[in-house]
């Protein structure tokens, strides 16, 4: 038993990125997706760990959940962080859909004994005060209901930097992305814990 348990803690940690465009690296070079950059990173820290891209453009929170199971069986994942909302907030979707499909989705990684780091967003200022309020509040009140981790802003210090993002001013560039991983890294690393 002592044997399985030392075998486990050496295991490579397998952590799935499951969002959109933001995930996905959306016009960007091979290579250069938040994945990519993140396990760089996370393996420059010591870890041995494995970033799956899991990031679909143009996911919305329905669209998460429903292909949910088909990554999930393959991509083996004990971490996942869950980066999905900004299509909703962008189409008007009623926040309290893209709550219950995110809460639907963090106990179905949850059952699966899949350690979820929750990425938060903020509705676009055109949505109304109302629709704001609403939908940036969904993720603090997710992460306090199902006792996980949040990153408050996935996007944080990148929106309103045109320096940061591609020509739509929606989607970060090569450099853009950097600053997210350098800037989610740290939770990350506390996430996980220690390096072994």
């Amino acid at each position: 038993m002592i044997v399985n348990q030392s075998a486990a803690l050496a295991a490579p940690i397998r952590i799935l990125a499951f969002g959109d465009s933001l995930t996905a690296g959306y016009n960007l070079p091979p290579g250069e997706s938040f994945a990519d950059q993140l396990q760089t990173a996370l393996r420059g820290k010591g870890y041995d760990a494995t970033v799956i891209q899991g990031g679909v453009s143009g996911d919305t929170t329905s669209g998460g959940k429903a292909r949910l199971d088909w990554v999930l069986s393959g991509a083996k994942a004990d971490h996942v962080i869950l980066e999905l909302g900004a299509n909703d907030a962008l189409r008007g979707i009623d926040p309290t859909i893209t709550k219950a499909n995110l809460d639907a989705m963090i106990g179905k990684f949850q059952e699966k004994q899949v350690k979820v780091l929750l990425a938060g967003m903020l509705a676009p200022p055109n949505m109304g005060a109302d629709y704001q309020k609403a939908f940036n509040g969904l993720y603090p009140a997710l992460a306090q209901s199902r006792k996980v981790p949040l990153y408050p802003f996935f996007l944080d210090g990148v929106a309103a930097h045109p320096e940061l993002q591609l020509a739509d001013g929606m989607h970060p560039t090569v450099e853009g992305v950097g600053v997210i991983v350098k800037n989610l890294l740290p939770q990350v690393m506390t996430w996980l814990g220690p390096a072994k």
